[in-house]
């Protein structure tokens, strides 16, 4: 089985009946400036060829460092960056970058910052008709009906709608967001660090929030992040992404209980908990490897103590490590 195999959260070796969102082939290389004299480089593989699926109603959590393609590979579903290689579907209808209001309706993102991703110029109440004329030529009417159900869902008053975002906090802001994203009415929703920028207990208010929502408008989530111990709690699988590639994925409970992968295992142990000395769970001198100049073999070997011959030499396709569990690993960890 290679890393092109398709899950569902159900039985991973079949795909799933009626999946929210299906990706073939998904890559995304970024070309190099071509130097004065002599051929152009090959670019940067920022995203490997992933198939996957996301059942409907489904939370995936999708981690990793930074700079392992997260953002990138989020975009790319969202329509904002054209794959270089692949194919989006979305309730089996494949989607083309050429046509963004076919992505706006069905996929929104939910961006990172929640002050920067508002326009500065426009009042609250022009960003949140803006989806609502380019997508669905509402009158005025039906606009503001629409807007009022939504801001009544995300606990916000309409008196907002004439303030501009730098007079909202951080946690009001990406309710803001939100309500952006929910306008479009979309069946998923790409959350992007959603919550990293917010305080703690704002933080706990959004994640509530978002629950909320996703029962209520019956939602299907991508969730990025870094913090593993907002992704265990809010995910039903996570996808776990290493130099633009999938290196395990499976249910959260068994990703967390029992990584198969020793990268997903270095993730869990380099999250700081409360009562636990910090310690550095590798050496000073490790190296992460050039995305220039990839390594042969499996990218995370310079990096790991399991590491043999065959690591540096062949790279690893997915494999079955139990009933719902996948990693892409040589030398996999025991329970």
């Amino acid at each position: 089985m290679s890393d092109e195999t398709i899950m569902s959260i159900e039985n991973p070796t079949e795909t799933a009946r009626d999946p929210a969102l299906k990706a073939t082939d998904l890559s995304k290389t970024f070309p190099l400036a071509k130097p004065l004299f002599g051929p152009a480089g090959a670019g940067v593989r920022a995203v490997r060829p992933v198939s996957f699926e996301v059942a409907r109603g489904e939370t995936l959590g999708i981690v990793g460092e930074s700079g392992c393609g997260k953002s990138t590979f989020a975009r790319m579903l969202v329509g904002l960056l054209e794959p270089s290689s692949g194919q989006i579907e979305i309730d089996g209808k494949a989607l083309d970058n050429a046509d963004p209001a076919a992505f706006g309706r069905l996929i929104q993102y939910v961006f990172q910052d929640p002050i920067s991703s508002l326009n500065p110029r426009k009042t609250v109440q022009q960003i949140m008709e803006a989806p609502l004329k380019r997508l669905y030529g509402m009158g005025a009417d039906e606009r503001r009906a629409r807007i009022a159900e939504i801001f009544d869902s995300v606990n916000l008053r309409e008196e907002f709608l004439d303030r501009y975002p730098h007079e909202f906090s951080g946690g009001q802001a990406q309710r803001i967001g939100i309500a952006r994203a929910l306008a479009a009415a979309p069946e998923i929703i790409v959350l992007d660090e959603p919550v990293s920028a917010l305080d703690v207990s704002v933080q706990a208010q959004v994640l509530n929030l978002l629950a909320d929502l996703k029962a209520e408008f019956g939602l299907t989530y991508l969730f990025i992040s870094h913090d593993l111990a907002v992704v265990e709690a809010v995910s039903d699988r996570v996808l776990v992404l290493y130099f633009g590639a999938v290196v395990e994925i499976g249910r959260a409970e068994e990703i967390f209980a029992a990584p198969k992968h020793p990268y997903t295992k270095l993730l869990a142990e380099s999250a700081p908990v409360v009562g636990r000395p910090l310690a550095a769970p590798e050496q000073k001198d490790t190296e992460l490897p050039d995305p220039l100049n990839p390594p042969t073999g499996c990218a995370f070997a310079g990096r790991c103590v399991r590491a043999t011959d065959l690591c540096r030499t062949e790279d690893p396709a997915l494999r079955p490590m139990g009933d719902h569990q996948f990693a892409a690993c040589h030398h996999p960890l025991e329970d």
